[in-house]
């Protein structure tokens, strides 16, 4: 029988808690230690030399006489930096395994060392070059009329120092409905952008929808959006030029997030020429609307 438990998986700012789903399997071990930022996987990395190290000097040490040219201080210590160097492949001709038990131990840990320097390698190269969408996303969303209409607007920036080609936007809108037979049912509903496609994404734009009688938003409040629990989930994807990969991101809001009444400032300057200057500094920054 498979070992079920608890798993937690956040969503934005909602947390998922599976329960009686398979927990966990090895493979799901690979995807942990990519999903880890780097001062944590230094940290495991660390942890699991120094852990290694610690084991094996261990079984050295089970035999006194096992390792020849230690330095007559203390023997564990001897087996730990022996275990250093017989781990990295590095053997120094100072000190080496001079019995049966310390050849059989000293082999065991020479593959293991070649093991782990193979997958840690691996594992450094995709950490490097896994693509990185680099998109940052306003603070809150906006409604404020726009040509007389209100409109839901979300800004998002492009961090890289080269254009995003062919990228795509998609805001999605849920929110609890009551049902006719009692209860609430969650919808799922796709906003119609003013564009969800362009072919250059070099720095910052913003995305627009209508709300007009077709939008699921017609009519919507802040005290109705509270009460139906509503939730904004915001992607962008794209390819980057350089490495010509595909990137993801998204960003979702709830209704504490939304600023009704309000527009983004502006943060375009134009000197001419073709020249225009973009402070992200003010990406977040919104003003009363008239």
């Amino acid at each position: 029988m498979r070992k079920t438990e608890q798993v937690s998986v956040r969503s934005g700012q909602v947390e998922f808690v599976k329960v009686g789903t398979d927990a966990w399997r090895w493979r799901d071990v690979y995807r942990w230690l990519l999903g880890l930022r780097w001062p944590q996987f230094a940290a495991f990395v660390a942890s699991l030399y120094v852990g290694l190290n610690l084991l094996f000097a261990l079984l050295y040490s089970l035999q006194q006489d096992s390792i020849a040219g230690t330095t007559g201080g203390s023997w564990f210590y001897d087996c730990f930096f022996f275990s250093v160097q017989t781990l990295a492949t590095v053997g120094y001709g100072h000190m080496y395994p001079q019995t049966l038990y310390g050849h059989i131990v000293s082999t065991v840990e020479i593959m293991t060392g070649l093991f782990l320097l193979a997958v840690m390698t691996g594992l450094i190269f995709v950490r490097f070059s896994r693509p990185i969408a680099r998109v940052v996303f306003s603070n809150c969303i906006v409604i404020a009329p726009l040509n007389g209409k209100p409109t839901l607007m979300v800004r998002i920036g492009n961090e890289n120092q080269h254009s995003m080609v062919e990228a795509e936007f998609r805001i999605m809108f849920s929110r609890d409905e009551p049902l006719q037979e009692g209860g609430d049912f969650r919808y799922f509903y796709v906003l119609k952008l003013h564009f969800d496609r362009v072919t250059l994404f070099p720095a910052a734009l913003t995305l627009r929808h209508t709300i007009d009688e077709k939008s699921p938003l017609f009519g919507a409040t802040a005290e109705t959006l509270t009460n139906c629990r509503a939730l904004f989930m915001v992607s962008v994807i794209g390819i980057d030029p350089v490495i010509a990969a595909s990137v993801q991101t998204q960003k979702d809001y709830s209704w504490r997030d939304i600023q009704f009444g309000h527009r983004f400032v502006e943060i375009y300057t134009d000197h001419g020429e073709g020249r225009l200057t973009v402070d992200y500094g003010r990406l977040h920054d919104t003003e009363a609307a008239e």
